[in-house]
């Protein structure tokens, strides 16, 4: 017979991609976890994972069991928030965010309202957010990708328009302005695939026919601004992420006809959850005042 610890067993080393780690944030021995496991597997006649060298893999039957597993510790996580705090006392909310300028304002405001709020931001590229979401690892995702998933409830945030940045010292420090054109040849440090800003970069190069000299591409925004901040080449940002940074200098790009949209994102069964509400309407309030409420 199937139990809540063989799937709690389950879903700790799927979610972990090993029994090592998932031991070590359950709290038991890896033989007891392991034991656990097997006992799912032979009870239920499927096999759930392929062992290998170092790690484990999902086979198909454990991915559709994951899949499941996360909605449903998921929503006990939900029911165990709303049942044990009070809206007043603040609850716990956990933020995924394709950078720091959308959310931090909006927390801001959430935690005037909810004086005890706790939460959790995790940065990372706009594909990411959507993955982490869809993983039930974050109940909130701002992003600058649409998704295009019908498990997601998804409002328009903010729109922005791209320019480059160079450093202080960089022939192009006093310009106030440039087109497509004159980036042609032209040395970039940009972000890793799955980047929106690079995407939508991207898109206005080829619309304007316009191709790049060296490309040295670095994983992280704070990456990139040193890398540039240091002489390797121009950098690609949206106006209102730039920032202040008295080693670089920002200049808007006239023609990038294609600018970038940021999206406020949920799963669709969340969104009535109240942390999650209060967050939506605390978005509308900071980004978009004319919308008026939810």
């Amino acid at each position: 017979m199937i139990s809540m610890t063989q799937l709690r067993a389950f879903h700790f080393v799927a979610a972990a991609g090993g029994y090592t780690q998932a031991a070590r944030e359950m709290a038991i021995s890896q033989s007891t976890l392991s034991g656990q496991v097997r006992q799912l597997e032979t009870s239920s006649g499927v096999a759930l994972f392929e062992r290998k060298a170092r790690g484990v893999s999902l086979t198909a039957d454990g991915e559709a069991l994951y899949k499941i597993t996360s909605r449903m510790f998921a929503a006990l996580a939900e029911a165990g928030m709303l049942l044990k705090q009070p809206r007043t006392a603040g609850g716990r909310l956990r933020v995924a965010a394709d950078g720091v300028v959308h959310c931090l304002p909006i927390l801001r405001l959430l935690k005037t309202r909810r004086p005890h709020l706790a939460f959790s931001l995790t940065v990372q590229n706009s594909e990411s957010v959507i993955e982490t979401l869809l993983e039930y690892r974050a109940d909130i995702g701002i992003t600058a990708q649409l998704p295009r998933d019908d498990r997601l409830h998804v409002r328009s945030l903010a729109s922005m328009r791209l320019g480059v940045f160079v450093a202080a010292q960089h022939p192009w420090a006093e310009r106030t302005g440039m087109n497509l054109a004159e980036l042609e040849g032209a040395a970039f440090v940009l972000r890793e695939r799955g980047s929106r800003t690079r995407a939508i970069f991207e898109q206005n190069l080829a619309r304007a026919g316009v191709g790049l000299g060296p490309v040295l591409e670095v994983v992280s925004r704070e990456g990139v601004r040193e890398a540039v901040a240091a002489g390797f080449g121009v950098g690609v940002t949206a106006d209102l992420e730039f920032g202040f940074d008295s080693r670089l200098r920002y200049i808007p790009l006239a023609d990038a006809a294609i600018g970038i949209d940021e999206y406020v994102v949920c799963n669709d069964e969340h969104r009535r959850l109240p942390i999650v509400a209060d967050f939506l309407a605390c978005a509308v309030e900071t980004f978009r005042p004319e919308v008026g409420g939810l």
